[in-house]
């Protein structure tokens, strides 16, 4: 069985480490411990009952309680599927908004803040430039920068 504990957001990671040794030490069967990525302020557990995992939580920090009802691994899943691969943006590709108040307007990008997942584009057909930062997911790539010989 699958159990959900709710922690305290950004606390994941160290809660996770915590537990895996508290279980270790008290000899307690806890199959797996998982942290899905994107979703905030859980772990999943995989043991076969909720008192072994409530034995593993008891007294780490930042844990905020364990949901008594297992969860299915159907409802999960997709936290922990592969994500498709980004398309790599570069300075001076052309491309179209997909979503927000601009879709539909082509840009030129200027600057890709990878950091943040974010491009700064100038609007192509505007009269007057107008620069935009834009999530990555919101825009698609029309044409490649070409680059000029010498």
């Amino acid at each position: 069985m699958i159990y959900s504990v709710r922690t305290t957001v950004g606390r994941e990671n160290i809660v996770a480490e915590l537990i895996n040794s508290n279980a270790k030490a008290n000899n307690l069967d806890i199959k797996s411990i998982a942290r899905p990525g994107e979703l905030k302020g859980y772990i999943f557990i995989e043991a076969d009952d909720v008192e072994i995992v409530r034995k593993a939580v008891q007294g780490v920090m930042h844990v905020k309680g364990v949901i008594n009802k297992p969860v299915n691994v159907e409802e999960i899943k997709h936290f922990f599927e592969a994500k498709k691969a980004k398309v790599s943006f570069k300075e001076g590709d052309i491309v179209e908004i997909i979503g927000g108040p601009f879709v539909g307007e082509r840009g030129k990008i200027q600057r890709i803040d990878k950091v943040k997942d974010e491009v700064t584009i100038e609007l192509i057909e505007a009269s007057i430039p107008i620069p935009v930062t834009i999530s990555t997911e919101l825009i698609k790539l029309v044409s490649r920068e070409k680059v000029k010989k010498e």
